[in-house]
């Protein structure tokens, strides 16, 4: 006879003793039947809930857990109050930078940015257009539908950066080649994409200058004398507008980041209207 493994095996039955004895399986033995099945009347067993995981605290030197503050439209700088001398050097400021192709932004540009008493950075709307490799809709080659798009979409992204930088404490300072007689490349773009408190200054110098620092460029930053001639007789539409202009024809790359802060203290002082 068999018998279910694991449980204790019947005495054995010796000859002369009565008929062998019905053998009966401890109850803790006994087979369990399952719920449901007719004739069950024990509890229903119900299998243990694992507890839930507590979430762990962020651990102080690991990343992801500094709250940034959200980028906004940055606002007019307020002016000092009186007789209070204004520094722009120590001063959050968002500055455009505006000139014709070898006017010096750049180079002032991080001039300018890296000398400063606060934090500063510096955001080139030609080094983002060129964060395209594949499909770069190069200007030289003809303004079309598809270089005017890569322009807006670089604009806005500086625009986007410009206010992330400033809602955190940092400056920033723009360039860009912004024309007084086209709305596309214009500065409505710019104040919609930073904000009213975008501080606009033109560097403007003699065409002669112009052409010398064009003819050190290489690459597609480089143009022709004929493109260099036309966009520098374009720029002098900013005469008359309102913005601050500097003739940096004579000074060198310290000496207009000194007139440029020079020109944003009076422009903290009394915000252009444009």
């Amino acid at each position: 006879m068999q018998h279910a493994v694991g449980s204790p095996l019947p005495p054995p039955h010796r000859p002369g003793h009565g008929s062998a004895p019905q053998w009966t399986a401890p109850a803790a033995h006994q087979a369990q039947q399952p719920p449901g099945v007719p004739g069950f009347t024990g509890a229903p067993h119900h299998p243990p809930v694992p507890p839930h995981p507590q979430p762990v605290p962020p651990v102080r030197d690991t990343t992801g857990h500094v709250q940034l503050p959200p980028g906004g439209p940055v606002a007019v700088p307020s002016p000092p109050p009186a007789q209070a001398p204004v520094d722009p050097a120590a001063t959050t400021l968002a500055v455009l930078l505006i000139g014709p192709a070898g006017a010096g932004k750049t180079s002032v540009a991080k001039h300018w940015a890296e000398r400063r008493r606060v934090p500063t950075a510096h955001i080139s709307l030609d080094d983002v257009r060129e964060w395209v490799r594949s499909g770069f809709a190069d200007p030289q080659t003809g303004w079309n539908d598809n270089s005017e798009a890569q322009y807006r979409l670089a604009r806005r992204t500086c625009g986007f950066a410009a206010r992330n930088f400033l809602a955190n404490g940092i400056s920033c300072i723009l360039d860009d080649a912004v024309f007084p007689d086209r709305p596309v490349v214009g500065l409505g773009g710019w104040k919609r994409h930073v904000g009213p408190g975008l501080l606009p200054v033109v560097l403007l110098p003699g065409l002669e200058i112009v052409l010398e620092r064009n003819a050190q460029r290489s690459g597609n930053r480089r143009l022709t004398d004929e493109e260099v001639a036309r966009i520098h007789g374009r720029m002098a539409g900013w005469y008359g507008s309102g913005l601050p202009i500097i003739d940096n024809s004579q000074l060198d790359v310290p000496g207009t980041a000194q007139v440029l802060d020079e020109v944003l203290a009076r422009a903290i002082a009394s915000p252009p209207q444009w």
